[in-house]
């Protein structure tokens, strides 16, 4: 069974707008759900809710193609038959500033074990500071370049939600979401998800 499920299935069109109506509220405050951060930067803090979602039950996610940061080509489907760890994020993000040593240790950790690390950049109007993050913190994984929330938008309703950035999404070998994180994960939270994601034949 799912813990706190909440993932529908809708077309993707109704997705996307659903999507780019709350990709507009992101910035609020405590009415858009979360609290903010107090830091000046009106950042909506997520739930703190890791969702694991059973074999049966899971969701298709979508095939992603865009551009990374550098501007070449990325597809998600290009991933299919590794485990998949898909962090939204943005340069302008504090806790995505926190949570990105954990991230990037736990790449390290599991490169061995099939597991792909993938960014998905948001709200970044340009490139520079988002590039100018990774070199900080020594990311070496690719990141989709989504300043608009277009891919985002692409996730079944309630897979991904624009207003708790980070979040993370771990999707499984055939490709269907197995667990999101509204909120940052530490190394240890990350690979506790992972585990049974890993360990499935």
């Amino acid at each position: 069974m799912i813990q706190n499920r909440a993932f529908g299935r809708v077309a993707r069109g109704a997705a996307a707008a659903l999507a780019g109506v709350l990709f507009l509220g992101a910035c609020g405050g405590e009415e858009n759900g979360g609290s903010t951060s107090g830091d000046g930067t009106n950042y909506v803090e997520g739930t703190g809710e890791i969702t694991q979602v059973a074999v049966a039950e899971r969701d298709q996610a979508p095939d992603l193609v865009g551009e990374n940061l550098e501007g070449e080509e990325l597809r998600l489907a290009d991933y299919r038959g590794q485990v998949v760890v898909l962090n939204v994020w943005g340069s302008w993000c504090a806790p995505c500033r926190a949570e990105a040593p954990h991230l990037v240790a736990a790449a390290e950790e599991t490169a061995d074990q099939g597991v792909a690390f993938l960014g998905l950049n948001t709200r970044d109007l340009t490139t520079d500071n988002a590039l100018a993050f990774e070199r900080r913190y020594e990311v070496d994984y690719p990141s989709f370049y989504d300043p608009n929330g277009r891919l985002i938008g692409e996730f079944p309703n309630g897979t991904l939600n624009p207003q708790f950035i980070p979040s993370t999404l771990i999707i499984d070998r055939e490709g269907r979401i197995a667990a999101r994180a509204l909120t940052a994960l530490s190394k240890d939270q990350l690979l506790a998800a992972l585990e049974p994601v890993i360990a499935e034949e």
